[in-house]
């Protein structure tokens, strides 16, 4: 796969992740119009987490239409959870599909694209954690840890509208993290954008 390509699938790909999961009424997926999936019933669980909008039970099934088997293997981030030890996990290529199948933004993309999507996506989200912890040397107190996320590609930060009215292109996508120290929470927006010249 050729960089701006690979580009361009992590970028939508990362953009379809970090979307919310809106909750709706029934199931989303037109059964009359697709074929249903080989496993029987719906591929899309229902019901959220909230401390990532993603959905509360990892949809780990075969997407509708899907031709190739993918991973389900989650990786363990860096980025250390409010509870405990716990550390947040990524998803794995099938999640990363289903996402993206669910929310109608495969694009271009192919499900072989998937273990390199997920690897950009990860390697993306471990360096906006060391760019938070940057942030967080200016405070004191325990350990910071990511209490919670959201992604928001489709709301403009205050700072993107600006950077948008004075000619910059739009980020690609936006996270919300949360992150603590003990019980004190502060609020990092992130707008990720693309740069074509590398």
């Amino acid at each position: 796969m050729s960089a701006t390509l690979c580009r361009a699938v992590a970028a939508r790909a990362a953009t379809a992740c970090a979307a919310a999961v809106v909750a709706c009424d029934g199931c989303p997926v037109q059964h009359d119009k697709k074929p249903k999936p080989s496993g029987g019933g719906c591929p899309l669980h229902f019901g959220k987490n909230d401390k990532n909008n993603m959905p509360a039970t990892p949809a780990q099934e075969r997407a509708p239409g899907q031709k190739e088997d993918l991973s389900t293997a989650r990786i363990a981030s860096t980025i250390p959870q409010a509870q405990g030890d716990k550390r947040w996990e990524y998803p794995s290529p099938q999640m990363f599909w289903n996402a993206l199948v669910r929310k109608g933004k495969v694009g271009g993309a192919t499900e072989g694209d998937m273990d390199t999507v997920v690897a950009v996506h990860n390697a993306m989200n471990e360096q906006t954690w060391l760019r938070v912890l940057d942030w967080e040397k200016l405070r004191d107190g325990p350990d910071p840890t990511l209490v919670r996320f959201t992604g928001r590609p489709t709301e403009l930060s205050p700072k993107a509208r600006l950077k948008q009215l004075l000619g910059h292109v739009a980020p690609f996508d936006r996270h919300d993290w949360v992150v603590a120290r003990g019980d004190d929470e502060r609020r990092y927006v992130i707008d990720y954008y693309s740069d074509e010249s590398q």
